[in-house]
């Protein structure tokens, strides 16, 4: 699998918008609520794959939609709330007949992360969406958590990043959006 060396986030809600619809309209719900749960959880690819049916549907009656998960890099159990995309993906879940939230068509292991990535890639061409990967759900996931909360040091938490700079460049902050909004940004008005 090549991937595109400057794999990005979705900065853009219509983006994000087109993405859901091409994944719908020329892959399959299966590869639609993998990008919906990849964008809402930031999970790496890898982790979702192994995500089973039993995992969401023995969340229905909980309070809390919080799926527990062992991250296959760093070996840490990690707490993902998916309450925001629970119906979508629950309706779906009980639609699958695998043991695997995403299965592949070929035998009853879930699909590859190579799939995945081509399956990602055909609906981003429909959509004229670039530089997407594997790695773009996770990347979407955390430039819209920063943008919504503008807190690094909780989104390099949630990342296990090493360092604040390292989950700023992952998402893609560069120095000039720094730079623009610190230009807005305006302690005393002039007399």
């Amino acid at each position: 699998m090549t991937q595109p060396k400057n794999v990005q986030p979705i900065r853009d809600q219509q983006q994000l918008e087109d993405m859901k619809w091409a994944l719908r309209r020329h892959c399959s719900e299966r590869d639609y609520i993998l990008f919906v749960v990849g964008c809402e959880t930031g999970l790496r690819v890898g982790d979702l794959l192994k995500l089973t049916t039993k995992q969401i549907l023995d969340l229905k009656g909980k309070q809390n939609k919080i799926l527990r998960v062992k991250e296959g890099k760093t070996q840490k159990i990690r707490d993902i709330y998916i309450a925001n995309c629970f119906e979508e993906v629950f309706a779906y879940a009980r639609s699958v007949s695998s043991p695997y939230l995403f299965p592949s068509r070929k035998g009853e292991r879930p699909i590859t992360p190579t799939q995945a990535y081509r399956q990602l890639n055909k609906a981003a061409e429909f959509a004229g969406v670039e530089h997407v990967g594997i790695h773009t759900l996770r990347k979407t996931f955390g430039y819209w958590f920063y943008k919504a909360t503008k807190d690094i040091a909780m989104l390099q938490r949630i990342l296990h990043h090493s360092h604040p700079s390292v989950t700023l460049r992952y998402i893609g902050i560069t120095e000039e959006e720094i730079h623009n909004e610190l230009k807005v940004l305006v302690f005393f008005t002039n007399p």
